[in-house]
């Protein structure tokens, strides 16, 4: 078993649900895509280059889906939170109800299209 599945099953409740719900949307929707374990947390790649990543946060009881390229995300910016990084942006989550497939795989798609864009928006 790959670490970063090992780590999803060793989550505690809702932190779980929540992980093995999302990696199936998108593992399902970007079979391409790859499940590493990086900065000790489970990170999706895409040809080599970070995609998006998840990431419990136990003491404040949520699931992040931060996306590596938000600068050059458009769609769903509403459902977007920065909270004051400068770069990346994620999806939160609460529990697994809040999961909304549409939003989600809309946001990965778009990123996937933009893949080949640089880390910063440049004009």
């Amino acid at each position: 078993m790959k670490p970063a599945e090992q780590y999803i099953l060793n989550q505690p409740e809702p932190f779980k649900s929540i992980l093995l719900h999302l990696q199936i949307l998108i593992e399902s929707s970007f079979p391409e895509v790859q499940l590493e374990y990086k900065w000790k947390i489970p990170f999706y790649y895409l040809d080599g280059k970070p995609f998006c990543y998840l990431n419990p946060s136990k003491k404040k009881g949520f699931v992040d889906v931060g996306f590596w390229l938000s600068a050059q995300l458009e769609k769903h910016n509403e459902y977007l939170i920065s909270e004051g990084r400068k770069v990346i942006k994620s999806l939160r989550y609460y529990s697994i109800d809040e999961v909304d497939a549409e939003i989600l795989i809309t946001i990965l798609q778009e990123a996937f299209s933009k893949k080949e864009k640089g880390f910063y928006k440049r004009s």
